[in-house]
């Protein structure tokens, strides 16, 4: 029988993939190692193991014990799948800036989470750090991890990934990129990939707000600033950041990160995080002026199914203002006007009575609805002419709507350009928009001269 014995052993091991379409137009070859592939889905998973099976072999860790760690989500489903296989109790903290995938996926897991805020520095008491270090001491028969000094951190690497990128390269490796967070992975990987050939370029990718690419260039503790990316970057050195192992780091902010990760997912389909983002964008900055003997290998951290409620939904990149806004079609309208947020269509059958519409009408601040039948547009209702009729004959309030409805407002397909919306408009007080045949908006003069700045 060809079988595991448990889950931790299909941790490593990785893949390299390589890119086709990114690199048109570049001479190096550039390939992907695939850490998202692990079983829990990033890199992170290798020290998860790595920092348990130490602490077991230093005795610093009992059965029945309980692993403590402050986290950005990954390090901590990597020790999560660890413990559940080994019968370890976990408590997670990390800071309100990690997705809410990543907090569920530890939860399911069986850890405990505690969320703290983001936003205070590192020697404030409510640092997530400091706040699982008062856990650690306050718990009997726990371990704190801290994976940013623990040394299992960079030496799994330097056993393992940096090992499987040579051999999978066949040594002919030049440039290594990775993001730096713990350090671990950069540091383990360097120092390897550096002992095989000096002359493998080591490259460091760092969000903008950061420290270590200041401190690398001039040994500056710079003051942080806050960005969006989860699980690279710090404002305080991690004792892993093992800087002779790095030759050069760079810089690149939110934006760009997160179009690079989807750049990757949608046209290479390797789904992926912001994190890989920032590294990719950083890889295909320096696959410009190299030639065709480089071969560039750089971290995929881990996947996009992490952060599908951030940077891979579009209404959470326009709430923080990363996507660029384009008026172009119906569809951007509909965008625009709920402004990302759901909204259920609001309409007449034709059977309601004149009175319930008149209620809607008041009620909602509406001065014209559509009459559906069935999905279909049967007709409208204008608070003006309805209006008249009531004044002429009160007694209509008991009629049906279909009575007194007038034409169906033009329905158009979302995608249609708002040139050809303006010419339904200067008609019809409103258009309906439709999704692949089905009705789900209402679309007013107001609304285009709100978002569309029409005149």
């Amino acid at each position: 029988m060809n079988y595991k014995n448990s889950l931790l052993e299909l941790v490593g091991r990785t893949p390299l993939i390589k890119l086709n379409k990114l690199t048109r137009g570049l001479k190096p070859q550039i390939f992907a190692k695939m850490e998202s592939l692990n079983p829990g889905g990033s890199l992170k998973d290798r020290i998860g193991i790595a920092m348990i099976e130490a602490a077991e072999k230093e005795g610093r860790i009992k059965p029945g014990g309980t692993i403590i760690e402050a986290t950005s989500g990954n390090t901590g489903i990597g020790l999560a799948l660890a413990c559940a296989v080994k019968g370890y109790k976990s408590i997670f903290v990390v800071t309100d800036k990690v997705s809410s995938e990543k907090i569920n996926y530890l939860k399911a897991l069986g850890g405990d989470v505690i969320v703290v805020s983001n936003a205070v520095k590192h020697d404030h008491p409510d640092y997530y750090i400091t706040v699982a270090q008062k856990i650690n001491q306050d718990t009997p028969d726990s371990i704190f991890m801290y994976q940013y000094s623990n040394p299992a951190n960079p030496e799994v690497h330097y056993r393992t990934t940096g090992p499987e990128i040579w051999e999978q390269t066949d040594g002919k490796i030049t440039h290594f990129v990775s993001g730096i967070g713990t350090g671990g992975t950069i540091s383990g990987v360097g120092k390897y990939l550096k002992e095989k050939n000096q002359d493998i370029q080591v490259i460091g990718a760092d969000p903008f707000g950061s420290i270590f690419k200041d401190y690398k260039e001039n040994a500056v503790l710079s003051t942080t600033v806050p960005y969006l990316v989860e699980g690279i970057g710090q404002d305080c050195l991690p004792d892993n950041v093992h800087f002779q192992y790095i030759d050069k780091i760079y810089n690149i902010n939110d934006k760009d990160s997160f179009n690079y990760a989807r750049m990757l997912s949608r046209e290479e389909g390797i789904f992926c995080g912001g994190s890989t983002g920032t590294i990719l964008g950083i890889t295909l900055e320096i696959a410009r002026e190299l030639d065709e003997n480089a071969v560039m290998v750089f971290i995929v951290c881990d996947t996009g199914e992490r952060y599908l409620s951030k940077f891979h939904s579009d209404e959470w990149l326009r709430e923080k203002r990363l996507l660029p806004i384009e008026i172009r079609t119906l569809q951007d309208i509909v965008f625009a006007k709920r402004n990302g947020k759901s909204r259920e269509l609001i309409y007449l059958n034709p059977k309601d009575k004149v009175k319930a519409a008149i209620e809607v009408l008041n009620t909602k601040g509406f001065s014209q609805l559509p009459v559906i039948d069935s999905g279909q547009s049967v007709g409208s209702i204008r608070e003006a002419k309805l209006t008249r009729i009531l004044l002429e004959n009160p007694n209509m309030l008991d009629a049906n709507i279909e009575e007194v409805m007038e034409p169906s407002f033009p329905t158009l397909d979302e995608k249609t350009e708002l040139t050809v919306v303006r010419k339904y408009l200067s008609d019809s007080p409103a258009i309906l928009v439709t999704e692949y045949g089905r009705i789900i908006d209402i679309i007013t003069r107001y609304d285009i001269l709100e978002h569309a700045n029409f005149s």
